[in-house]
Parts: C-alpha cells; sequence; structure tokens
C-alpha cells in the first residue's frame, strides 16, 4: 500500500519535478512549429483515460468524466472533479453549476463548442467530497497531457483546488482570484467555482469581472496582475 501524502507534499513534489526539468530543458507544454490534428490526439488519451485504474475512485465511479469542447480553444476551463451529473453523463459540468458556467459564456459571446472545459481528476468522488491527495496525483498525467495537447492561450482555474494543483499554491482563493498566474508558460487566472456561486451568489460579480480580464486578455495578449 503506498503511504498517503497530504496535498500540499504533492504539489511540492510536483514544483520540484517541474524545476528539475526545466533545469534540463523540459517543458510540461511544448508548441510544434506544425500544429497536429489534435482531435485524434486527444481521443487516443480519452480511451486511456477511460480505462485507468490509478485510484480507488475507478471502483466507484459510474463513467469517467474526461474532458468536453473545443480541441483549438483559446481558452482552457478546469474544475475540481465532476459531480453527480457529470458522472452519469460522462460529461463535465453539466448539472446547476455547468448551466450557471454556460450562463456566463453565453455574456460573454461564447458557446461551450468556443472553450474546452475538463477537470484537475476525471472521476468523481464519493459524496462529491474533495479529491484526495494520492487521487489528484494519479490523475495529474491525464491533466498535463490535455494541457499539452490542447495549448490553450490562456487557463482558467475554476475553484481552490484546481488553483492550488495547477499553481503549486497554498495561498486562499480570496488571495489569488482574477489575478495572473503562469503554468508551463501558459497564462492562469483562478476564479470561484460556479458551485460556490450557486452557494454564494454575492460572488458572481467578482467572477463577471474576472472574465472581462480574459476577455482583455485574448484581445491584447496582455496579463494585468
Amino acid at each position: 500500500m503506498p503511504k498517503k501524502i497530504s496535498l500540499n507534499e504533492f504539489l511540492q513534489r510536483i514544483e520540484e519535478e517541474a524545476k528539475a526539468d526545466h533545469s534540463l530543458g523540459l517543458h510540461y507544454v511544448r508548441r510544434p512549429q506544425v500544429m497536429p490534428d489534435k482531435r485524434p490526439l486527444l481521443e487516443s488519451l480519452k480511451q486511456k483515460t477511460l480505462t485507468c485504474r490509478l485510484c480507488d475512485l475507478s471502483k466507484t465511479r459510474t463513467n469517467v468524466v474526461f474532458g468536453d469542447g473545443n480541441p483549438y480553444a483559446d481558452i482552457l476551463f478546469i474544475g475540481e472533479a465532476p459531480g453527480y451529473n457529470e458522472d452519469v453523463q460522462g460529461l463535465p459540468f453539466v448539472g446547476d453549476a455547468g448551466k450557471l458556467l454556460d450562463k456566463n459564456l453565453e455574456a460573454m459571446g461564447l458557446k461551450r463548442s468556443d472553450v474546452y472545459i475538463a477537470n484537475i481528476i476525471k472521476c468523481r468522488p464519493p459524496n462529491n467530497r474533495a479529491p484526495l491527495p494520492d487521487e489528484i496525483m494519479a490523475c495529474y498525467p491525464h491533466l498535463l497531457r490535455q494541457i499539452e495537447t490542447i495549448q490553450p492561450k490562456i487557463i482558467v482555474a475554476l475553484g481552490h483546488i484546481a488553483a492550488k494543483t495547477l499553481l503549486k499554491t497554498k495561498a486562499s482563493m480570496s488571495e489569488i482570484r482574477g489575478k495572473f498566474f503562469s503554468f508551463s508558460n501558459i497564462p492562469v487566472l483562478p476564479t470561484f467555482h460556479p458551485a460556490y456561486l450557486l452557494r454564494n451568489p454575492a460572488d458572481k460579480k467578482k467572477v463577471w469581472e474576472d472574465m472581462q480580464k480574459l476577455l482583455a486578455f485574448l484581445k491584447t495578449g496582455k496579463t494585468e496582475t
């Protein structure tokens, strides 16, 4: 039985590995001069993910929720984990939180087919609990390959689990929300998860402010901190 580690220990390990890779001239996301067809690449990755048995969530899931959207999207939204509806349908953000995300996209002049949506982990934790560190660790390679394949212009981290995992930070969402960071040379904009907004509707205004920063970045290519 492998030794369980805390999320912070896992993030520290990932950070150390990233620094080691960087010193060797390696990067998680590589941008070839000639862009390959991303659809078969993502489909191949999806098929491998569908048979994943690297953590105990494989024993309780109904479906693997790989991700959905435009493989050539400029924006990659990354949430925490699938919920009940996502587990049933095998698609990300299809419950009430997904409906709110759709409304935000519509207000921005976008559709789901314009973006790509994924999660840190691909299987629903029992009773919608937060993902455990070993579950995040098991799923992390799948996420890295998704990012490497899609190569978005920007990642929007939805919620503290997504933000902390991508940014290797212990900071609270209130400290990092609406600010630009970087993941493997890709700008990352953390904001509140739609499920949080369902419980705290007063903060919808803050997320809309973040989405305005996102749109401004897509227009100018410049980030603000």
